[in-house]
């Protein structure tokens, strides 16, 4: 894991070709969001939040805030596609939310970047 630089992390994830059942469970999306903030050694906050936010193509959103920031996934059943972001001011293993993410979703292609935002965020001297 690399060290912490500037303001934090943030991980982007597009998941295409992912199982569509697993992508409209309400459910799955929810514990999705519980169990990469424990993989990833953040402090929730708060429950997740998930809620359909289309009918026609389905859609979904879900979020939670947790004390270094947050984690948001949007789900495309009929695109078979979920776009996940992570974002913390806590330093954290892409590899453990890049795989954790391609196993609960079962994607076959997969597209992620992570970067450091805040480079030049000033420090406290």
């Amino acid at each position: 894991m690399e060290k912490r630089r500037g303001f934090g992390k943030h991980l982007i994830i597009d998941g295409y070709e992912c199982n569509p059942e697993k992508l409209s469970d309400i459910n799955h999306i929810y514990n999705f969001l519980e169990g990469i903030t424990d993989e990833i050694e953040m402090t929730k906050l708060m429950p997740p939040y998930v809620q359909e936010i289309s009918k026609n193509p389905k859609a979904y959103q879900g979020f939670i805030i947790i004390a270094e920031s947050h984690v948001n996934i949007i789900t495309c059943p009929k695109d078979r596609t979920v776009i996940v972001d992570v974002f913390s001011c806590k330093d954290f293993d892409d590899e453990k939310a890049i795989n954790y993410t391609k196993d609960c979703f079962e994607i076959r292609r997969m597209e992620y970047k992570s970067f450091y935002r805040g480079v030049d965020f000033p420090k406290q001297p």
